[in-house]
């Protein structure tokens, strides 16, 4: 859960980096009045954890789901070759957005077919329903139903 707190006077923040402290005063927001009067707000936010017994923190899922597997190497190898396919295919987009034309035409298909799909399945109930059938079909094969 995260809280605000408005405070009038800015106070410096303490900063790491690396081994150095900086102190630098906290961003200030300018707002302006009805009557074009302007005061400095300052804002600190704060993030508080709320403690539940019931649902497990995510480190915990990985502890246990580490503890549990069998074949580590094998974790550690998909791991490694799930970093490295978002690596290829960030520099894949970076590499297309540089071409010209090719974004803009990449943008037009997609709006178009974002108004096919409308159009198709999600504008009238009957075809809301038909897609509701096909997306349960899906997911039964997937899972081995």
């Amino acid at each position: 859960m995260a809280s605000i707190t408005s405070i009038t006077t800015p106070t410096p923040s303490l900063i790491l980096q690396g081994r150095k402290t900086l102190f630098r005063p906290l961003q200030q927001v300018q707002v302006s009045a009805t009557g074009g009067k302007r005061r400095s707000i300052a804002f600190v936010v704060k993030a508080t954890r709320e403690s539940s017994e019931s649902s497990p923190s995510i480190v915990e899922f990985v502890q246990n789901a580490w503890s549990k597997s069998e074949d580590r190497i094998a974790i550690v190898g998909l791991g490694f070759a799930g970093i490295v396919g978002l690596w290829a295919s960030a520099n894949v987009v970076s590499a297309v957005d540089k071409i010209p034309i090719l974004p803009s035409t990449l943008e037009f298909i997609g709006i178009l077919f974002t108004w096919w799909f409308t159009y198709r399945y999600l504008l009238f109930k009957p075809d809301r329903e038909e897609l509701s059938q096909i997306v349960k079909k899906s997911i039964s094969e997937v899972l081995g139903q």
